[in-house]
């Protein structure tokens, strides 16, 4: 039987039955649209809260039917008949609750920055990282988000060495946080004669969009110059003055945007520098609290292999996981749920045992 922190629940239902009071009542809409979204967060959890009570008193009232001496035997075989299924539904309820009741990710809700290299492998590494970001743009279309390029150059052979998008909608870094690391591919290129296979690799990063509040950037840290894009970036790179380089001093760390006006160029530049920032201050306080570190899935460092296409044998392994498929065709369409399922249900499992190691 699974222990299940009950005052934590109660807690639960209370707030949303206030919840659910108050916006019925009739608040302002900025007040509302605040209850909406805590609502709709804690409505699943509720929900099975309840048929777990529900579950429970059923199973109570069999036990007790069955305690009766009284009770004659077509209702006695009855009771023991149904006591099973019971048992079963509220075993499935409680793992359900105690998922549900794990620590969040703060971030999880947040849109993304979706950033995509070539790695080793030269032409083959640009087309690969251009395959990568379809794959991507793919699974984004299936889930109802919005994907807008940032910036990109182009590979000369096609692809891309570089290719920057914003992913916006509902849960995108809570599903596509693990991607983050090097993806090497195995296949035979199509200039290469002899059919050898040859290994290229392109390195993910994502980032959770960050906002404002989330992290500071004073301007006195920053520098900014405008400047003529140039280099290869076919479509996505103009050849004005628009080109806008950001530079924060304290880090190092520079953002060039050489899409579109200059006043884009300058929001977007600092969207990324903003996220890249924030995501510093993520990986700091996660190396600091060691036990967050250990639970991640992987190590989370970019130079760590995390998943390998092996397009001869048709199949995708995520090495952090020792998770197969042999389904690379269909994955590389943008079919990603099977993989991204399996890399949540690996980190909650290990946030489980790590609460029950307490």
């Amino acid at each position: 039987m699974i222990s299940l922190p009950r005052d934590r629940m109660d807690q639960v239902v209370k707030r949303f039955e206030m919840l659910e009071a108050q916006m019925s009542a009739g608040p302002d809409a900025d007040a509302y649209v605040k209850m909406a979204s805590e609502y709709s967060d804690i409505q699943d959890m509720v929900t099975k809260i309840r048929e777990l009570r529900a579950a429970e008193q059923e199973e109570a009232d069999l036990q007790a039917m069955l305690a009766d001496k009284g009770t004659d035997a077509e209702m006695r075989s009855l009771a023991e008949a149904e006591l099973p299924a019971v048992e079963e539904r509220i075993e499935a309820l409680q793992k359900d609750i105690q998922i549900l009741l794990l620590p969040r990710d703060a971030a999880d809700e947040k849109n993304a920055i979706l950033e995509i290299r070539a790695g080793t492998g030269g032409d083959e590494a640009a087309l690969f990282a251009g395959d990568l970001f379809r794959m991507y743009e793919r699974y984004a279309a299936a889930r109802g988000w919005k994907m807008e390029v940032a910036s990109a150059s182009e590979g000369e052979a096609g692809g891309y060495k570089e290719i920057i998008a914003t992913v916006s909608g509902r849960g995108v870094f809570a599903h596509l946080k693990f991607e983050s690391g090097v993806h090497r591919v195995q296949r035979v290129p199509e200039t290469e004669g002899s059919g050898r296979i040859h290994t290229s690799a392109a390195t993910v990063a994502v980032l959770p969009e960050a906002e404002e509040v989330d992290i500071e950037i004073r301007s006195e840290d920053i520098r900014i110059d405008t400047m003529r894009a140039s280099g290869s970036g076919g479509q996505h790179v103009n050849t004005t003055d628009s080109a806008v380089r950001i530079t924060h001093l304290p880090t190092g760390i520079m953002v060039v945007q050489a899409e579109k006006s200059q006043h884009q160029n300058r929001a977007r530049a600092m969207q990324i520098l903003r996220a890249r920032l924030f995501d510093m201050e993520r990986s700091r306080a996660d190396t600091e609290r060691s036990e967050s570190r250990r639970l991640q899935v992987g190590s989370g460092d970019r130079s760590e292999r995390i998943r390998t296409y092996n397009f001869p044998q048709g199949r995708v392994t995520d090495h952090r996981i020792n998770l197969t498929l042999y389904k690379l065709d269909r994955v590389m369409m943008g079919e990603l749920d099977e993989l991204v399922s399996a890399l949540i249900s690996d980190h909650q499992s290990k946030l489980l045992a790590d609460i029950a190691e307490k």
